[in-house]
């Protein structure tokens, strides 16, 4: 490192460590103390809307998937012997598409889930706790 490189990384420091000192810049464990704000509700709001929106596409992708697993059996059915092997074949491609497809709307459920509980958890602990009296 250089002679200017390393003043630069000494002045850099110096503010950084007086700028925490003196409140402005929070640690990680500082910020999980501190209860959140009605902005970090909507941030988490914010993220429940959109993994609801995830959802549903995943759940259309999985329904496509579903029709061609239906598609792909009823042909096998209607299959002669020469064309049943090349059916059977289309119809385990659509069955491990459609396996794919409900494996990440089972993640994507629970995605959904851990983000409202989230918001939920921050709701309750923005509520005013009534008086006791």
């Amino acid at each position: 490192m250089s002679t200017t490189n390393r003043a630069v990384a000494a002045t850099v420091t110096a503010v950084v460590l007086a700028a925490g000192a003196a409140g402005f810049v929070t640690t990680g464990a500082q910020a999980a103390k501190a209860p959140e704000s009605s902005a970090g509700c909507a941030r988490l709001e914010a993220k429940v809307v959109k993994a609801e929106k995830a959802l549903a596409r995943v759940t259309a992708v999985f329904e496509r998937k579903h029709d061609a697993v239906v598609e792909a059996e009823e042909e096998v059915a209607e299959a002669t012997a020469t064309e049943e092997a090349e059916a059977l074949e289309e119809l385990a491609d659509a069955e491990a598409a459609e396996t794919t497809a409900k494996k990440a709307k089972k993640a994507q459920q629970m995605r959904l889930q851990k983000a409202q509980q989230r918001l939920d958890n921050c709701l309750a602990a923005q509520e005013p706790e009534a008086p006791t009296a």
